[in-house]
């Protein structure tokens, strides 16, 4: 069997709206968003921009300005949680503060992890969503010094943070060749 799984089968649709973050434990993390195993792991958001949400064919990716080991890494936007917020809620914020756009969530990727998250370290869990832009034009900001959107024949062309990979090759069978 390849080391690589087909996650198309396993998204999970989603409103998209801002009180929907935990209304169905099979179609969000498990967890709360702040502190998803306690005050010892943060809670952080990863969010697949993509063309589209129906049939996409590419995907955004943002080249990290740093903190030090992450300069010069590629990412999918996103963030930490904050305290008293929705996952969702944070996926929405993150975009608008990293990129200058309003995005429209679209499905739920599960991770490999404990709450269907994706581990990122002994201090970090991501939720990753699928989205598209409905407002705006993403541009880069201080986190992030080029943007590029990356066919599935392209994904690999850039150097994923560590964390972001296993994402990167959940979301793989999902965009178009």
């Amino acid at each position: 069997m390849s080391h690589r799984r087909h996650w198309h089968t396993v998204l999970v649709s989603g409103s998209g709206t801002a009180g929907d973050d935990h209304a169905d434990a099979a179609s969000a993390p498990t967890v709360p968003g702040h502190r998803p195993y306690g005050d010892a792991v943060i809670g952080v958001v990863g969010v697949a921009v993509v063309d589209r949400l129906q049939g996409p064919s590419r995907l955004l990716a943002a080249r990290r300005t740093g903190p030090g080991a992450l300069a010069g890494g590629w990412e999918l936007p996103g963030g930490k949680v904050k305290p008293g917020e929705g996952w969702q809620e944070a996926a929405r914020r993150e975009l608008c503060e990293e990129l200058g756009v309003e995005v429209r969530l679209g499905a739920f990727l599960p991770g490999p992890g404990r709450g269907l998250l994706y581990p990122l370290g002994p201090q970090h869990a991501m939720a990753v969503w699928l989205a598209e832009v409905a407002r705006g034009v993403a541009a880069t900001g201080p986190d992030h010094d080029e943007l590029r959107w990356l066919e599935r024949a392209e994904l690999y062309d850039v150097t994923w943070l560590p964390g972001d990979l296993p994402v990167v090759r959940a979301l793989e069978p999902l965009l178009g060749s």
